[in-house]
């Protein structure tokens, strides 16, 4: 299958993965019929609240846990039956930064370059280069464990580029760093975007997945319930959210429980509440607004501002990503 010019081969390939852990009665499913590509040089997000599945597909795809069932392919090598053609292609960077503290960040890299089978000379000279493009060349020499957070981050970025992988996974990369560190790193994972690489992101950052990414899967119970652009994304969700800003928590309470839902012909769980503000989708725009507002009035409750927007992946998120009856719980 060739390359187009417009739309690349996909690097990975995911088609109905199932994972299941346990037995009998206590057999939980945590990824139930999942699919999703990337193509080169294109990031997607995988977003989901604790427990959706993210860490379990991440562990699938780089060979640490067989599925259940399905397949998942990359670069035409299936994960479950040639692993070791796999691990070649792909690298992983997580939140916690994988290098030696004790270590210069020089000799980090040197070190894993060694590991990957470069001779030393060649080890050398990719640690040289590495360093010089994720602009640590001035504390090359310095223990690692005197590098603040962005600097460890990014030479753990670093040290995952020994040989460029054609999938790279980051997980949730930029957590703990503040944010001139964080939109450093941005750009760094956008050149290599730009350089052909495909990325799959899991971040807690909804502003990180908006501006790095070509596609978003939301995850929900082991399935994508949401996929697309971020616009994409949010145009599915819903056309436009309403916020109205009231004078008390117990006019909010009121308004979101006994005044709105019947007005605008929603259910309770619709509205959602956020300070003295209460938030619903307006499918209808400025109607669904006239209407709540003239229901308020009808009753004597004070809006203090109105506001119509397009909803942002904050919205989507806490609107779609949590299941109302199952608690909250950590992945496998």
């Amino acid at each position: 299958m060739g390359t187009s010019k417009n739309k690349p081969d996909p690097v990975l390939i995911v088609d109905d993965i199932h994972k299941s852990f346990g037995h009998g009665a206590q057999r939980k499913e945590v990824l139930r019929g999942l699919s999703l590509s990337i193509p080169a040089g294109s990031i997607l997000s995988l977003l989901g609240a604790n427990g959706a599945g993210k860490t379990t597909l991440v562990n699938i795809l780089s060979t640490l846990i067989l599925p259940t069932s399905g397949t998942a392919t990359i670069c035409g090598h299936d994960v479950v039956h040639a692993p070791d053609e796999v691990r070649e292609l792909i690298s992983l960077t997580g939140q916690f930064a994988a290098v030696d503290a004790e270590l210069s960040g020089w000799e980090n890299l040197v070190f894993f370059a060694r590991l990957r089978g470069l001779s030393k000379a060649a080890a050398k000279a990719r640690a040289d280069e590495l360093l010089e493009r994720f602009q640590l060349t001035d504390s090359a020499q310095q223990l690692v464990g005197s590098y603040s957070g962005g600097m460890r981050r990014r030479l753990d970025i670093a040290a995952s580029l020994i040989v460029t992988p054609r999938l790279l996974f980051l997980d949730e990369p930029t957590t703990g760093l503040d944010p001139l560190s964080r939109r450093e790193l941005w750009e760094m994972v956008e050149e290599l975007r730009d350089e052909g690489v495909a990325i799959l992101l899991t971040t807690q950052y909804l502003d990180e997945a908006e501006r790095l990414s070509d596609s978003i899967v939301l995850l929900r119970g082991g399935q994508a319930i949401l996929e697309g652009s971020p616009a994409q994304v949010r145009s599915q969700f819903g056309s436009q959210i309403c916020r109205l800003e009231l004078d008390s928590a117990d006019q909010v309470s009121h308004a979101m429980n006994d005044v709105l839902p019947p007005a605008l012909g929603l259910p309770v769980d619709s509205f959602t509440a956020e300070g003295l503000n209460v938030s619903f989708p307006a499918a209808n725009g400025t109607d669904d607004l006239t209407r709540a507002l003239d229901a308020l009035r009808e009753l004597g409750i004070s809006v203090n501002s109105a506001l119509l927007s397009i909803p942002s992946l904050d919205d989507v998120f806490l609107g779609l990503a949590f299941d109302d009856d199952e608690p909250q719980r950590s992945e496998p």
